[in-house]
Parts: structure tokens; sequence; C-alpha cells
């Protein structure tokens, strides 16, 4: 038996996706940028993707930028908008749980001499926005706050944020731009870019059954934005390069299928999480939840396991056929202790010890039960062979 419980890292493309998106790998295969008719086919599918795109999100198409996931649109996002300002804002404000696509991008914009405030969360993981209020000032360009944290799924509130800005934005001279990365949001919580109140909002397509490679940006009408690459004509100069055609149809295709099954698979898969979380707590001991529960998206169950390291966890549940993941993919590789738990003030132990379960629409109750038995023989087994 095979189980993926790793979904926050990566969605398997629901078949009904791959099916619209095959034509153009081999029929309609003409680079868009063309002038013939081979091109022109290309060419609509794009814009009528784009089209698409931009009735999900509740916005212009022409505010829709197509990229190859949030890690491109979040390194446009906030370079792109600070190269506008040629340096005459100093100041950004992020979280101090972003996705290092954002966290690293900053700390690289810092050493350009950029002052960057790390804005801290509680111990379940949620900023305070009147500490936020706090830290703004008239030097503040731009705000970067995800919607959902990629490690432990915890609900950040956007609408109030955006709120809040627009509020201060009425008496400032330089408007603060607002960003987030809505990558493990989508699918699960609204993303209506007006209701937000956002600037920009970046989407990965493999977090809701599309395919890998391709994502979006959303850039409001009106914000000044310089690219960070340079070539072809693509994309109003800010995304050059061809035409992920076959990526944006099944972007466009999964983005309609995942807001039209949201309430659906919300209810099916928190009934999933719950089960999982109480048959874990229920059966072993000394563990522990990272960030709120209650706000918190239905997929995601951040547990840490005292006693254990959360690497030999995951390869051992391997073995046994379950996949999980230790906090983001992104970061698998490092040995250093998930920055996200730290600034839950968790500790190292506690950091090295957790595991992400992340459920999805194609689990089943049969395979959540088949953990449910297998976790706790192995969690004992480490803990024997760890004198804890």
């Amino acid at each position: 038996m095979q189980i993926y419980l790793d979904n926050s890292a990566t969605t398997r493309v629901d078949p009904q996706i791959l099916k619209k998106m095959l034509p153009y790998f081999s029929e309609q295969y003409g680079n868009p940028s063309s002038i013939h008719f081979f091109g022109e086919e290309s060419s609509k599918v794009i814009e009528q993707a784009r089209n698409e795109v931009a009735k999900v999100l509740n916005c212009l198409s022409e505010e829709v930028i197509f990229t190859s996931g949030a890690t491109e649109s979040n390194n446009l996002a906030l370079r792109g908008v600070i190269d506008f300002f040629q340096n005459k804002e100093k100041h950004i404000i992020i979280s101090n749980i972003e996705h290092h696509c954002v966290f690293n991008t900053v700390k690289y914009l810092e050493k350009q001499g950029f002052r960057v405030s790390y804005l801290p969360v509680n111990k379940d993981g949620i900023i305070n926005i009147k500490n936020l209020e706090k830290i703004i000032t008239e030097q503040t360009a731009l705000i970067s706050i995800m919607y959902v944290n990629n490690e432990i799924g915890t609900i950040q509130p956007i609408e109030k944020i955006g709120k809040l800005i627009k509020k201060i934005n009425q008496n400032k001279k330089n408007k603060i731009i607002f960003h987030t990365d809505a990558v493990q949001a989508f699918g699960y919580l609204s993303c209506d870019v007006r209701k937000l109140g956002v600037d920009f909002l970046s989407l990965s397509a493999h977090k809701f059954y599309g395919p890998k490679g391709v994502g979006i940006l959303y850039c409001k009408k009106g914000i000044g934005l310089k690219p960070i690459m340079f070539g072809g004509e693509q994309e109003k100069k800010l995304r050059p390069g061809t035409y992920n055609v076959p990526g944006i149809k099944g972007l466009s295709e999964a983005m309609k299928i995942a807001e039209k099954e949201r309430e659906k698979n919300v209810k099916k898969i928190s009934i999933l999480r719950d089960q999982l979380k109480q048959g874990i707590l229920n059966k072993i001991s000394k563990v522990e939840i990272n960030g709120s529960i209650k706000e918190r998206v239905a997929h995601n169950l951040n547990l840490s396991f005292k006693g254990v390291e959360g690497e030999a966890l995951a390869l051992r549940l391997s073995l046994s056929g379950i996949a999980v993941s230790t906090g983001s993919a992104c970061s698998q590789k490092t040995l250093e202790p998930s920055h996200v738990l730290m600034a839950l003030n968790k500790g190292e132990e506690n950091a090295h010890s957790s595991i992400r379960f992340s459920l999805g629409k194609f689990n089943t109750k049969k395979e959540i039960i088949y953990v449910i038995k297998v976790l706790p023989r192995v969690v004992k087994d480490l803990r024997k062979i760890s004198g804890f």
C-alpha cells in the first residue's frame, strides 16, 4: 500500500486536467508568439486561460501574469516593485515565517540597502495586526504576508491586513504595496483579490492538482512593476520566454475545478485530517500540535513526536509505504531546524522532531486507518533506539 500525505509539497495532476492539457503537447503545438495560424491557435488558448484565471480571482485579465510558479511570482513581485520605486522607499515588512522564496529574496534586498522588519508570530503561528501597524512608517514601501503557512498551515488575517493598509494609504504620500503568497491557500480559502485587498498574489498550479512549472502573479492595475528577467515581449515584457501552453491550460483548468470543488473538498479533507489527528493523539503519547488548529487550512497537520527525529520518522514511514515530510519541500536537505517552528519558540528539539501530514482530495479513510495503525509502532521503535 502506498499512501501519499505530502500534498503541501505537490499534488498529483488530476486526470481530467491532464486530459485537457494533452492536445497542446502534440496537436496544437504552435508557439503563441508566432504570427501563423498555429501560433494564433495557441495564442487564443493563452488568452482564454487568462480570462478564466481572472474570473476565479475576481480581477481583470490584464492583471494576470503567467510565470513558472510562485517562486518566480514572489521574486517578480518583491524585486520588481522595489526596482520601480528606485530606492525612494527603503522599508519592507514580512512575517518571520514566510516561505524561503520570500525570506531569501528579502534577505537579498536587505543587502542592497533596504531596511527589513520581520514581524513575529504568536505561539499559534499568527501575526498580531496591532504589532504590524506599530512598525509601519512613512518609509514603508512593501508588506508581504503569506496567506497560509506551508509548514504549519496557519491562516493569516489577510483581509484585515488589506483593510489596515488601505486605511493607512489614505493619508500616506507614497502608497504601501501589499503582497501575499497564497500558494497553500488556493483550493481551501477564497482568493478573491478585491475582497482580500491585495496588490499582488502568487500561486502555483501544482499545489491544486495542476502541472508543475507554471503559476501566476496577480498584479493590480496601476502598480508599477519592472522585469527581473529580460528577453522577448511576452507578458508585457515582465515575463519573457516561450509560453508554456499546456501548463497554462492545465493551470486554468485546475483553478476552475479547485474553486468549484472547494467546499466539497474542504469538508472531506477536514474529516480525514481530524480522524488522523485524533487517532494519533489517542494512540501515541507526548505528541504536540504545531500551530493553531482553529486558524488552519483543512489539509495540514504538523506534529512533533518527543524523542523522535523527524527525518528518521519520515524515512521509516516511507519504508512502510507512507509519504510525509518534515517541512517545506524546498528545505528538506538542510540540517537546520525549521525557521517556522523556531519562530513559534518551540525549540530545536521540537523542531527536529516534527512531521507534516498534508492531505488531499484523493486520500481515503482506509488510508488514514492504515497510517494510525502503522505510526504508533514506528514511533515506539524509534523512541526505543533513542533511549527516550
